[in-house]
């Protein structure tokens, strides 16, 4: 498991990170989400001993990570991409973190292949695309065949090939009883891969909960989506039954309270022409900006309001 316990992290008179408690679980995939300044990159350098705690601590399978006696073979990390030397070809560069831990060279050449590497193995990192970088720094996590990963923005530059391949490893590292923290700005990728959700914002724990919790407890489950030829009459007669009916526009409504098909007998009832008729739950972009609302430093302007329809959340950091 990674513990994060009681930490905060001051940078003269900014906290930065404030009494932050969370646990990523042995087996799942811990989505951690939170908008920019939030303390998210400073709890993660933290938990691989690139920040000092001012109190509280991070712990990886009950100890820090100056206290991992072969740290690569425990937490596989990948934090900045981009934080290789650009004159080394792939390969030097895995081979010279493989001999820290006295990896063999055979190991390099496996992460390498999962990675999709081979190819460009000799190449200098200075010629790599971004996408390429990234699946470099994900090889560099893997080196170990750590019991944990965290990794920070893993989809960042890479093709949809790419991105499919990323969902499938970190559902694969759960499956195998791995720990797996995962940072993105990208809710629909978290929301397809995570088992649960850590929100914070301003440096304090917002939410901690599965992705089920979350959407509900933001009050967008249980939705059901009606398009019809008379929303009125539809709109009046489901609120006649109880339900809590909102006019989306465009003959669309939607509806709680009810169950899709009691709203179709409903429609029947009424004479109305059901077009279209769908269940739908909220969202995790939904849940997380209905959390972060008051957590936000920054604001775009007129067009990104919170609460408008252009509403982009900030990439976590």
């Amino acid at each position: 498991m990674i513990e994060v316990q009681a930490l905060t992290k001051r940078y003269g008179t900014t906290t930065a990170v404030d009494d932050l408690s969370f646990t990523a679980r042995a087996g799942e995939v811990t989505g951690f989400l939170g908008p920019n300044g939030a303390g998210k990159s400073t709890t993660m350098r933290v938990a691989v001993g690139l920040e000092r705690p001012t109190a509280g601590a991070v712990l990886v399978g009950g100890c820090r990570y100056a206290e991992l006696p072969a740290p690569l073979r425990t937490l596989g990390t990948m934090l900045d991409a981009r934080s290789v030397h650009p004159g080394l070809t792939a390969r030097r560069h895995l081979r010279a973190l493989a001999r820290t831990h006295g990896i063999p060279r055979a190991r390099v050449d496996e992460v390498l292949g999962l990675t999709g590497l081979e190819s460009v193995a000799g190449r200098r990192v200075r010629t790599f695309s971004l996408g390429m970088g990234q699946r470099l720094g994900i090889a560099a996590a893997l080196l170990g065949d750590p019991a944990a990963l965290v990794l920070d923005e893993p989809v960042n530059g890479l093709d949809a090939d790419g991105v499919l391949w990323v969902r499938g490893l970190v559902r694969r590292m759960a499956a195998e009883g791995r720990t797996v923290l995962l940072s993105s700005h990208l809710m629909h990728e978290l929301a397809l891969v995570a088992d649960r959700v850590v929100v914070i914002g301003r440096g304090r724990l917002l939410a901690d909960a599965t992705l089920e919790e979350l959407v509900e407890r933001s009050g967008g489950a249980g939705v059901v989506r009606v398009r019809t030829s008379g929303p009125d009459v539809l709109a009046a007669a489901l609120r006649g039954r109880g339900a809590v009916v909102d006019d989306a526009g465009g003959g669309v409504l939607h509806v709680r309270g009810v169950p899709g098909d009691e709203v179709g007998a409903v429609a029947a009832r009424s004479g109305v022409v059901v077009l279209e008729l769908a269940g739908e739950v909220g969202s995790l972009e939904q849940a997380y900006l209905a959390l972060t609302d008051d957590a936000v430093p920054h604001r775009s302007g007129a067009d990104g309001v919170r609460g408008g329809q252009q509403r982009v959340p900030g990439g976590a950091r």
